[in-house]
């Protein structure tokens, strides 16, 4: 339990570190905007690549199964996307970056540490396979709600080829045929993918400092969000897997990936987008400092 708590304290230290950078103009809309390209295109595919490079590659046999499950997860969380930010209270205008908040998570930055301080080192290969579909799925429907204002959203193909899909494909043909990239060629996608975490965060970090303390903490329709996100949905997924038989220990690892707060990737979207950077800052400020309680009580259940 200590050492959940204190990776998540952690992680919530770099956004504050973001948070007094923009304030002593060291970060600004600029520099962030510049920054949010770089993860995006370069470190975020890197880190994608970097997590089945190690020297032990998941028995094949699971592969299947696991890609199931985390499919049929996302079904779940996007299916629920769609339909709970119209029953809260926001503006139709704003649901699309609602619906972000509650289908995507913050898998890659802290859902791996989370799952190896939880269930052992052993466990982020199944987080890994696990996380595939977020992989696949954020940068075609997680850029479609950020983009489509009151939901008219076309679909862009080149997300199907954008440099991160690229880095999920290949990382899949890498587990698929089990070869272990030699270490020169590895290394560098690894020092390259662990600038993403911090980048990100100090990004997220230097975007809540645009919004006033007031406000942030002052917006219902967050936290009713924030207890959907992190409780509800998770309990949910919890309840369907024990209903379907999903094998103990891939349910609830693939549980506590659901319990992610808000994936920092929203905020990069916003900023690319330019639109609700706002709002998503605020979710994912607030998501990420009741984490630090929400996932620890949610082990509770396992």
């Amino acid at each position: 339990m200590n050492a959940i708590v204190t990776q998540m304290i952690i992680l919530f230290i770099i956004v504050i570190i973001g948070y007094f950078l923009s304030k002593k103009k060291m970060m600004d809309a600029d520099f962030d905007r510049k920054l949010s390209v770089l993860v995006i295109n370069v470190t975020c595919p890197s880190l994608i690549l970097s997590s089945v490079m190690g020297d032990t590659l998941p028995d094949k046999g699971f592969i299947l199964p696991l890609l199931v499950v985390g499919f049929a997860t996302y079904i779940v969380l996007i299916g629920g996307a769609f339909l709970l930010p119209r029953i809260l209270p926001v503006k139709a205008a704003d649901r699309g970056i609602y619906s972000f908040m509650l289908a995507f998570g913050n898998v890659g930055f802290i859902g791996y540490p989370i799952v190896a301080s939880i269930f052992g080192a052993n466990a982020v290969f199944y987080a890994c396979i696990l996380n595939f579909p977020s992989t696949l799925l954020i940068f075609v429907f997680g850029t479609l709600f950020v983009s489509g204002g009151e939901g008219k959203v076309r679909f862009d193909w080149r997300t199907l080829y954008c440099p991160a899909m690229i880095a999920s494909y290949l990382s899949i043909l890498i587990v698929v045929t089990g070869w272990i990239p030699p270490k020169v060629l590895s290394t560098p996608f690894v020092l390259l993918g662990n600038i993403t975490v911090p980048a990100a965060l100090l990004i997220v970090g230097s975007s809540i400092a645009q919004v006033p303390i007031w406000r942030m903490f002052s917006n219902t329709a967050i936290y009713l969000m924030s207890a959907l996100r992190l409780m509800l949905v998770p309990l949910l997924i919890l309840y369907l897997s024990r209903l379907c038989r999903v094998e103990e220990t891939i349910a609830n690892i693939n549980v506590v990936l659901a319990a992610m707060p808000v994936a920092s990737y929203g905020t990069l979207f916003c900023i690319q987008y330019g639109k609700g950077e706002v709002i998503m800052a605020e979710g994912t400020f607030i998501t990420t400092l009741l984490s630090v309680i929400s996932i620890p009580l949610l082990t509770m259940f396992l």
